[in-house]
């Protein structure tokens, strides 16, 4: 049987967290959870379906929902990633997903999960993280890096504002915020490329599982 291994990766928007964490999940052989795609894809539906009562809407919705499902889904729009700050800073909404994200996490023990408040909440303890990673993005490599994620569709500038907007909210909601907690290790995707981050994550992660 494998050893345990709990990933957590926080970071801001676009700041490569989540093709870190695919990277990652994908040397070690680790379930890979993205919170922010339950988030998306909460959005997509109150933006398709239009429900009077949000929350009662995603209960039913989210119900016997597997998390291969979502990952298939089409959510990086700018309206979706919009519509998923505006939710993600309801009290109930976070914690509906917090239960289903802690579904999801609760049969696997080798597991990486990518999001926002992933190391100060969801494996704050029980289960508790063995390493937590912060990416951090200069905005304007951050800005042009989802600018050509969603094929140019909107203007830079827009792209821009959009992430600056996204990442304050973050910070700044009173419900679960995005923080770096203190023993998470700062990944600066700006400063690196693709194979380094891999190589820099890797050595933290070989020195606890030797």
């Amino acid at each position: 049987m494998k050893k345990k291994l709990i990933i957590a990766c926080d970071g801001e928007s676009a700041s490569g967290k989540s093709t870190a964490a695919k990277l990652i999940s994908k040397k070690y052989k680790l379930l890979l959870i993205n919170s922010g795609l339950l988030y998306r894809y909460g959005s997509k539906l109150l933006i398709t379906n239009k429900p009077k009562d949000h929350l009662t809407f995603l209960k039913r919705r989210f119900k016997n929902l597997t998390y291969k499902n979502i990952a298939i889904q089409s959510l990086h729009s700018e309206e979706i990633s919009n519509h998923a700050a505006i939710i993600a800073k309801n009290k109930k909404i976070r914690e509906l997903i917090n239960k289903l994200q802690r579904k999801f996490i609760k049969s696997n023990n080798r597991i990486c999960v990518e999001g926002r408040d992933i190391a100060s909440k969801i494996l704050s303890k029980n289960p508790k993280y063995d390493l937590a990673f912060y990416f951090k993005c200069n905005l304007n490599v951050a800005s042009k890096r989802r600018w050509l994620d969603i094929k140019k569709k909107v203007t830079l500038k827009d792209v821009k504002i959009s992430l600056r907007k996204r990442t304050l909210m973050d910070k700044k909601r009173k419900n679960s915020p995005l923080i770096k907690v203190k023993d998470a290790i700062l990944i600066r995707t700006d400063q690196l490329t693709k194979k380094q981050v891999l190589e820099k994550m890797s050595n933290y992660i070989d020195n606890i599982t030797k």
